[in-house]
């Protein structure tokens, strides 16, 4: 086979995770799509303001909104008792997702329940009739080795056409921006390894992915001037970055996502602003 022709289009998903998990985000994400460059936003489907983001969701069908799997730091769609071990009395997941992870790894008496949790929020989020744009993982648990396993074997059942591969390029984000060494580096580590694992599998299943996703490394610095510098040294490619904007914590990242100087930056570099389903 010949070599691929070279495509110098950079097409870009915007996303915005945690749609659901309180009023001021749903508030946020609304703002961002309709003021500025958000294009799809991923659903908890236990968030506390979950039935008030479908309703934004079925309001705004420009929206693409994609599943965001909650395993760890938040709260569950079956009962205790239907998935013993997983959660406790009040619904709710393991905090600590160093804890939460080993638990999932090591426990194998625990591998059944969570894919049956899996299956309950896939199922509670087909019932909210939105079409399923992607699939990722809060704290990116989508790629923990034994959730991935499940995610892999079940794609089909589960309607999984795209998943956020979340890697994004180390030295890119040290030459971008300053500070939390530590933090930048092991996440790479960790991050790195468990989507290269992944990517064959993907491949193989035909479920599409962006080349790099921006957003793990600066976790909470999602500011305007990042952003711009970020889409300044795109490369031709397919990327995602995504964000948490709300109204009080991340309100900076809102003010990212509707910042006049960030549209100018990409209607300047003529960057193609895509969802997965566009892939």
């Amino acid at each position: 086979m010949g070599e691929q022709p070279f495509d110098p289009r950079i097409r870009l998903i915007i996303n915005a995770d945690d749609f659901g998990i309180s009023h001021g985000a749903n508030r946020a994400i609304i703002r961002a799509h309709r003021e500025g460059i958000l294009r799809s936003a991923s659903l908890m489907v236990n968030g506390d303001a979950s039935n008030n983001a479908v309703m934004l969701a079925r309001e705004n069908p420009t929206l693409a909104v994609g599943l965001h799997l909650t395993l760890v730091s938040g709260k569950s769609t079956l009962k205790p008792s239907e998935i013993i071990g997983v959660v406790n009395q009040r619904f709710e997941f393991d905090e600590s997702p160093v804890r939460a992870g080993l638990r999932y790894f090591f426990n194998s008496d625990l591998d059944a329940y969570l894919k049956q949790e899996i299956d309950a929020q896939f199922r509670e989020f087909r019932m909210a009739g939105l079409e399923l744009d992607h699939v990722n993982g809060h704290l990116h648990f989508h790629l923990h080795p034994t959730i991935f396993n499940h995610i892999k074997r079940h794609y089909q059942t589960w309607g999984i056409r795209a998943l956020r591969l979340t890697r994004e390029p180390l030295v890119m984000n040290l030459r971008l921006a300053w500070g939390k060494y530590f933090y930048r580096i092991s996440h790479d580590f960790i991050f790195d390894r468990l989507a290269l694992g992944a990517q064959p599998a993907l491949q193989r299943r035909g479920i599409r992915h962006a080349d790099f996703t921006f957003g793990l490394l600066q976790s909470g610095r999602m500011n305007e001037t990042y952003l711009l510098r970020l889409l300044e040294n795109l490369f031709p490619g397919t990327f995602e970055i995504y964000f948490h904007p709300d109204e009080e914590e991340h309100a900076h990242e809102l003010e990212a996502l509707i910042s006049p100087k960030v549209t100018e930056m990409i209607r300047q570099r003529g960057i193609e602003l895509i969802r997965y389903q566009d892939l």
